[in-house]
């Protein structure tokens, strides 16, 4: 039985097409980075380092896996430095509205930012059901809220 072999060009023509992708379907650069393992193998077949499949593959995944272990992380970190993220610790200071009325130190609901949050009064007032209400801090999934 004659052994698979997948030529040089075939490799760089996947990797460059896994490469596209990553610019059409944001997948967090994970083909991205088999595009370049695909690449390194087709450079690999090109010199004659590897030849058959099996090796080729191989190639493929632990090239594809150091490069994601390696360079994903410090690769997301500066493509997202400008973007805008919120954290739940940045809800302090802003207004919720009351969905049950909460007694001081008691839990609720309330909505804020078009969600439902359980939320711990932690005023000397009674909040009444509707009513506007300031967020102290975020206590896991808990709001700190008082009037």
């Amino acid at each position: 039985m004659e052994p698979w072999i997948f030529p040089w060009w075939l490799w760089a023509a996947l990797g460059l097409l896994l490469m596209a992708a990553e610019l059409i379907v944001p997948t967090g650069f994970f083909v991205f980075f088999f595009g370049m393992g695909a690449l390194v193998t087709g450079l690999a077949t090109a010199i004659g380092l590897v030849q058959t499949l099996v090796p080729q593959a191989l190639l493929l995944l632990v090239v594809s896996a150091a490069s994601v272990a390696l360079f994903r992380k410090p690769l997301m970190a500066t493509f997202h430095k400008g973007g805008h993220v919120r954290k739940v610790d940045s809800l302090a200071g802003e207004t919720a509205v009351a969905i049950d009325a909460i007694a001081p130190g008691d839990v609720g609901k309330v909505e804020l930012r078009g969600s439902t949050w359980s939320a711990s009064n932690s005023g000397d007032a009674a909040i009444a059901a509707g009513a506007r209400c300031r967020v102290e801090s975020v206590e896991g999934l808990t709001l700190r809220v008082r009037i």
